[in-house]
């Protein structure tokens, strides 16, 4: 689990395929302090387990499952990452209950100053808009922030100075992309409510082609 308060920017060493799978080597510092083969680390969000640990960087396998959902597949040497260790139980919760499992990728359609914030709205599918609410929390590569905004396709949140500064979101432009994840509890409600005949159950996916396509398999 994590809490969406993002420790460090790292950037991305290499990113290697092979036959035996794709592994991401990335430079860091303040998360290196006592991170561990075997730990849990959010990279943009995604919960990934470290597979290697040197004295300025560490290495984290990423599943085709996760390329396929997820921006990591996108990512080039030099790009930066939000990096984020896993929580601790006996410390605050600066941001929500995050469990790095990303949703869906978004994408970001506009970007403007107001103020002194960087206000972006993001275009997201059905599946995560279900869980926004004005003022509700969402994840967005890895980063804990509210809803200003919820209209029938989009999303808005408004970026402080200090985290534009402190993660990638400040570089992020329109027509780029963000890793998302929905509130968890609120998929906890939703599935409570199912079973208990107060809601509709979640439709079965269709299988097909496009289903598959999205998803990596073909």
């Amino acid at each position: 689990m994590f809490t969406g308060i993002v420790e460090e920017m790292g950037v991305v060493k290499t990113l290697e395929r092979t036959l035996a799978g794709t592994t991401l080597r990335i430079l860091a510092s303040a998360i290196l302090d006592d991170l561990a083969v075997g730990a849990s680390v959010s990279v943009n969000g995604a919960c990934l387990t470290v597979v290697s640990v040197g004295d300025r960087e560490f290495g984290v396998d990423v599943s085709p499952e996760t390329l396929s959902v997820t921006t990591l597949g996108e990512l080039t040497a030099g790009a930066p990452v939000n990096l984020e260790r896993a929580m601790r139980v006996n410390e605050r919760i600066g941001g929500h209950l995050v469990a790095g499992h990303v949703d869906a990728v978004g994408s970001i359609r506009t970007r403007k100053q107001e103020g002194n914030a960087i206000v972006l709205t993001i275009e997201a599918p059905q599946e995560v808009l279900r869980y926004c609410v004005h003022k509700g929390s969402i994840t967005l590569d890895g980063i804990s922030m509210t809803m200003n905004e919820v209209t029938d396709r989009t999303f808005s949140v408004a970026v402080i100075p200090h985290t534009a500064k402190m993660t990638t979101l400040g570089l992020k432009k329109p027509g780029e992309t963000v890793n998302l994840e929905s509130d968890l509890i609120g998929k906890y409600v939703e599935r409570l409510l199912q079973e208990r005949g107060h809601l509709p159950a979640n439709p079965t996916p269709v299988i097909d082609r496009d289903y598959l396509r999205k998803r990596g398999l073909i």
